[in-house]
């Protein structure tokens, strides 16, 4: 058996994530995923064991290092509506331009892809989109404490609304739908709860 310890497994984990985030499950082969990292198919398994045990290793990897601390800066913000909308715009930033842009995220992309049927990758897809809903409730209520609401915005209805924009920016960007179009769509959803029925100024420019 070849000698592991010859490779950080971190640094080709996260050779992986780029691999799988970039093309999909469906796309990539253990070949492609030799490719990237340089490690034998061997070397490979012994490691992280086959291609199911590699991408959940990766969808873990990618949740914590990219969905969990942006969720978390949105659910400790205590601004509210701002937050929120200083989240899309981050978000719609980093899915348009950039390095990782039309790549969508690797939690969205999974919900539609075929790999959405296993139980493991299950089970992640909906803890993180937990996390995704629970970060707008908190800014939510937060925004209803200041007086940000519309008096008929249900907070928890409305987690769920931009929850499912969330998602939609991700997998619109992968499509190749432009930062423009993404913004006017997140702006029409957040003037419907907001008590003043207007976004922060640009926010929906061109």
């Amino acid at each position: 058996m070849p000698d592991v310890r010859h490779f950080d497994p971190d640094t080709v984990l996260e050779a992986v994530v780029r691999l799988f985030w970039e093309k999909g499950v469906a796309a990539t082969g253990i070949q492609d995923v030799v490719g990237a990292t340089g490690l034998s198919r061997s070397s490979l398994y012994a490691t992280f064991g086959g291609k199911h045990q590699l991408y959940l290793a990766a969808l873990e990897r990618y949740t914590q290092q990219s969905s969990t601390p942006f969720l978390r800066r949105l659910a400790e913000d205590g601004r509210g509506l701002p937050a929120v909308f200083d989240f899309f715009c981050a978000l719609i930033d980093v899915r348009c331009a950039g390095e990782y842009a039309r790549w969508g995220c690797m939690i969205s992309n999974a919900y539609v892809g075929a790999e959405n049927t296993d139980a493991d990758v299950r089970a992640v897809l909906e803890y993180q989109h937990g996390t995704l809903r629970n970060a707008m409730r908190s800014a939510l209520a937060t925004a209803r404490s200041k007086g940000q609401l519309h008096p008929g915005a249900d907070v928890e209805a409305s987690a769920d609304l931009l929850a499912l924009v969330a998602h939609g920016v991700n997998l619109r960007s992968r499509a190749g739908v432009n930062a423009p179009e993404l913004r006017r769509v997140v702006t029409a959803a957040m003037e419907g709860i907001s008590s003043s029925r207007r976004s922060p100024a640009g926010f929906g420019d061109t």
